[in-house]
């Protein structure tokens, strides 16, 4: 996704350095272009890319692309791009991603963000676009501020389609209730999430897991609509969405390293535990998901 999203920018006139500590990736961006396939055709984009953040002069906006678990670090890592008047932009999976970042660099240089781009690594050097997507970002506690409007507007200008959104949060729990329903059914079946959506029994668990979400979120003073919900699965999967994309669960998956299901579905179960509100559907897709990460990776009960 950070390619996907860089490479765009890029493509579209804006000055981009790709961060990325895996070595042949980096080397092979810089020895022949990001190579972009799928959606809106095959092309190499000249890029700069560098696996150290180290030699980057600060920036206007640092997007984090990287695995949850990986944010803190990665930020860290990174802190010599801030400065001035620096913003950070998550479009990460699940949620609690634009707090980590802000407890490094300060929650008043972040902003929220969500998409619904799909995208996925096929060599070093070569990532594959599932389908152009709309993206939003916008301050973390509600409104529309002009820092915002303008990464918008530079951003949709460079080819990203970008809308400065007055209520980010309820924007990230919609992507949060597809990736719910969606992401471990693609893991633990090894399907594309078209595919896995198109399984009858299977669509009536994802179903019932988007309505727990659904439940617990409105619980918690999320505004979500569950028919609006189920409306929105059906455009990702279907013509024109990223229905072929496998879910970036069963990518880590397939590639034996943890995923990111605690910020997903676990975000549903944990929140569900506070609130009193059970979540039984999101409980067995969270356990499928960590007994398949149990046969590479072994590790502690998450709470």
């Amino acid at each position: 996704m950070g390619c996907l999203v860089g490479g765009i920018l890029r493509e579209g006139g804006l000055n981009v350095t790709l961060v990325d500590v895996w070595a042949d990736h980096v080397a092979a961006m810089n020895r022949r272009g990001l190579r972009i396939v799928g959606d809106g055709a095959d092309r190499s984009i000249p890029v700069r890319a560098v696996t150290s953040a180290a030699s980057v002069p600060p920036a206007d906006v640092v997007s984090v692309q990287c695995k949850s678990a990986q944010t803190v670090e990665a930020v860290r890592s990174a802190a010599g791009l801030f400065a001035g008047s620096t913003v950070a932009i998550s479009f990460q999976n699940g949620i609690g991603n634009e707090e980590a970042i802000g407890g490094v660099i300060g929650a008043d240089r972040v902003l929220g963000g969500w998409t619904a781009l799909g995208a996925s690594v096929e060599a070093p050097g070569v990532v594959r676009n599932y389908g152009m997507q709309p993206s939003e970002i916008e301050e973390m506690d509600g409104g529309v501020s002009e820092r915002a409007r303008a990464i918008a507007e530079a951003f949709t200008e460079a080819g990203l389609p970008t809308r400065a959104s007055p209520d980010i949060v309820t924007g990230m729990w919609k992507k949060l209730l597809a990736n719910v329903g969606l992401s471990a059914p693609s893991a633990f079946t090894g399907l594309s999430i078209g595919d896995a959506a198109a399984v009858p029994e299977l669509r009536e668990a994802i179903e019932a897991a988007v309505d727990e979400a659904v439940t617990v979120a409105t619980a918690a003073g999320i505004r979500l609509d569950a028919r609006n919900t189920h409306e929105m699965l059906d455009r990702l999967v279907g013509e024109g969405g990223t229905g072929a994309n496998k879910s970036s669960v069963c990518v880590d998956v397939l590639n034996r390293r943890l995923t990111e299901i605690d910020v997903i579905n676990g975000v549903v179960v944990r929140l569900g535990q506070e609130l009193g509100i059970p979540t039984p559907v999101n409980k067995v897709f969270v356990a499928a998901v960590k007994a398949l990460e149990s046969r590479y990776a072994p590790r502690t009960a998450s709470a």
